[in-house]
């Protein structure tokens, strides 16, 4: 089954340039947050796993042990084989449908309350996403180009989330 991982991003984030954990971190905060948000441990956790199964290895160490990685051909090989030979699965549950399928249970003031609560969702994540656009310095890399693509989808598809709230709440009784 295919899932996008903390290894995948951070094996992706090291495509084009060694980082160090900091780095890494600071990219994810910067770009992959909406997409996978990740914890510092949790980051260095997974480069250590990277590294002893050899898909990233330490390029360089720095002062106060600070290490910088980057990617083995191995971890090429195994980011090209989740993003071809692995294919997405259809996410198969949304906590936040099943609640508007039994919103019938819920009083008008309810119902109103979840919508408006998925609708205030839908505007914060859009306007957090407008703000990352603004904030990248955009270039002509790879990462970049198709960062962009990503970010653009998440763009849309918040702004679907809102005008499905309002929908939805203009339907109410």
């Amino acid at each position: 089954m295919w899932g996008m991982s903390l290894r995948h991003a951070l094996l992706g984030l090291l495509v084009e340039h060694p980082a160090s954990g900091y780095d890494l971190l600071k990219r994810f905060e910067g770009s992959l947050a909406n997409v996978w948000p990740a914890s510092q441990s949790q980051i260095y956790t997974e480069l250590t796993k990277l590294a002893a199964d050899e898909l990233i290895t330490v390029s360089d160490t720095g002062p106060r042990g600070r290490k910088e990685y980057a990617l083995t051909d191995a971890g090429r090989v195994e980011l090209r084989h989740w993003l071809v030979d692995s294919k997405p699965a259809r996410p198969a549950r949304n906590p936040a449908l099943l609640r508007v399928f039994f919103l019938g249970v819920l009083d008008r003031d309810q119902r109103v309350a979840v919508l408006d609560e998925m609708l205030d969702h839908a505007k914060r994540d859009q306007a957090a996403m407008e703000h990352l656009s603004r904030s990248i310095d955009w270039d002509d890399s790879d990462l970049s180009r198709y960062g962009r693509m990503a970010l653009e989808w998440g763009l849309r598809f918040s702004a679907m989330r809102r005008d499905w709230a309002e929908w939805a709440a203009d339907q109410l009784d």
